[in-house]
């Protein structure tokens, strides 16, 4: 399992579905209303085109008007649940075995996908020769990498020779759609879009035509029948995981099952232990500025006087301090044995030291024009985010380079990421927005709390909560939409502190202050 091979098919997925399947509709809409027709409805009843998707779906069928242009295809492309999506029987028309006893249904061109949207303007509308193969091409290409990949990764050979003919089909249908692929080749993995693609792209119309074919031969393949259900609801949309997902989990020592949205404000976390000052630490804990929890349990802590970085087990033994060549304001973690820190120096760059943890040594230092190291640091797609005076920097750790700006309009502070969004707030003046950058649809967005924020963290379920300067703790839902507040019961843990962090495969939380670090165990 390769996460950039997981990656790479995220981003034709995305393609796939929110490019070239819009593009296709648009280019039927377009096709028919130059024809003078008002509707979509109106093109399927058109004696032309029900015609020809008639014996895309029906063979051996003479048809009482136009027989001259009858046909009948070896195979049928149009399969049952699609034609029964596009036409219903007009029981009135007894007697025909042909295309003038249906009638369309009322069908939104957004009901298409990628299949029955190529398959109608390859057959019925007026192309010409170059945009006839770039939509046969790019059906193709979606069956080719997309329809039966259930393991749902595109490899880096594959990729190469898929993305140069993809965005030039592409771009011939539709020369301004330069930057969308810019924007999506650009694209972090987005863990919860991706499976969600990932169902829609699955070819379930094929398993649904195999089990209306089964049905009809009842009295031989109960057992096929059977069998065929099972796969079918493998695939739903309720319950399909695909095969990456599940090895992910598996890996994760975690069920599919128990993977469910919260509900706001719900009882999640429950104190389990409490690390103050030098109660059961050799050194003194002296204003901690951020903290980190690996996977395998063990905590960063950024201590800013001692110019240090303190690691520690969650019961609070310590395990070795490392010295930072300036103040450590902020740290994540890149792997289980590498963080992060953005360094305060005085007279110097302002820079991300990297520190194996393992080894207690600095392994490299990337120095960042404009970064702000007191605004925070995060991951997303093996790249780091930092903040800088109205703006997001998107810095490879590889290179040090920056590879993107995002502007905000302000200095973004306490900075953190989840799928493909990077959640921020203003550092000054303090106020009462969550913001987030959305890489779906490079967009800003906010919504508006109850006070002031002072820091916010992803749960499994992709809700947030977010600490806020009145006290109050705030359960965001995962599409940001809405809030509730905790009740005192679960929000009292979170008193007094500034920070909070949640490490999905230990399921804890880790939060406090600049004297203190709770552990939340998820009950």
């Amino acid at each position: 399992m390769d996460i950039e091979d997981r990656r790479r098919y995220f981003i034709v997925g995305s393609v796939i579905l929110e490019i070239v399947q819009p593009l296709f509709r648009t280019k039927l809409e377009n096709d028919y209303t130059s024809r003078g027709l008002g509707s979509f409805q109106d093109f399927l009843n058109s004696q032309p085109v029900i015609h020809i998707l008639f014996h895309l779906r029906h063979r051996n069928a003479i048809c009482c008007k136009d027989k001259l242009n009858c046909r009948d295809n070896s195979k049928l492309p149009l399969i049952y649940c699609q034609w029964n999506l596009l036409y219903t029987e007009n029981p009135g028309q007894r007697g025909h075995n042909c295309h003038c006893k249906f009638t369309a249904n009322q069908v939104q061109l957004n009901e298409l996908d990628i299949s029955l949207a190529g398959l109608i303007l390859l057959n019925c509308c007026n192309l010409g020769p170059a945009d006839d193969n770039a939509i046969h091409k790019l059906r193709r290409y979606k069956n080719d990498y997309l329809s039966h990949n259930t393991e749902g990764e595109i490899t880096e050979t594959e990729y190469k020779s898929l993305w140069t003919d993809l965005t030039s089909f592409i771009l011939q249908l539709d020369p301004n759609k330069q930057d969308d692929l810019i924007r999506i080749e650009n694209r972090p993995l987005d863990e919860g879009l991706c499976s969600r693609y990932n169902i829609d792209l699955l070819n379930i119309h094929k398993k649904l035509n195999e089990m209306d074919t089964s049905i009809q031969g009842i009295g031989s393949t109960v057992q096929g029948i059977d069998s065929s259900i099972q796969e079918l609801l493998s695939y739903h949309r309720n319950e399909a995981i695909c095969q990456y997902c599940k090895k992910k989990l598996k890996e994760q020592d975690m069920d599919e099952k128990k993977i469910q949205p919260y509900k706001l404000g719900q009882d999640i976390f429950y104190l389990h232990h409490q690390i103050h000052q030098s109660l059961e630490m050799d050194a003194c804990l002296r204003y901690i500025t951020d903290v980190v929890i690996m996977d395998n349990g063990r905590l960063v802590i950024c201590l800013l006087d001692n110019d240090s970085l303190l690691i520690c087990n969650t019961d609070g033994s310590q395990e070795a301090s490392i010295t930072v060549e300036g103040r450590p304001c902020f740290v994540t973690a890149v792997n289980n044995s590498t963080v992060a820190v953005t360094v305060y120096m005085l007279f110097n760059n302002q820079c991300i030291d990297l520190y194996d943890i393992n080894q207690k040594h600095k392994l490299k230092s990337i120095s960042v024009p404009g970064i702000k190291p007191y605004c925070g640091i995060t991951m997303i797609n093996n790249k780091f985010v930092v903040g800088g005076l109205g703006r997001l920097l998107i810095v490879d750790h590889q290179t040090g380079e920056t590879v993107q700006i995002i502007e905000t309009d302000c200095l973004p502070d306490r900075i953190h990421a989840s799928g493909d969004r990077i959640f921020y707030t203003e550092y000054f003046p303090p106020k009462d927005n969550l913001y987030w950058y959305s890489f779906t649809n490079d967009k800003i967005n906010k919504l508006k709390l109850p006070s002031a924020l002072s820091s916010m963290t992803t749960l499994q379920d992709g809700s947030l909560y977010v600490l806020c300067t009145d006290g109050s703790v705030q359960h965001v839902s995962s599409n940001g939409n809405q809030f509730k507040t905790l009740k005192t019961n679960q929000s009292q843990f979170f008193n007094d502190c500034c920070w909070i962090q949640y490490n999905s495969k230990q399921r804890k939380i880790i939060t406090g202050n600049d004297i203190c670090v709770k552990i939340l165990h998820e009950v």
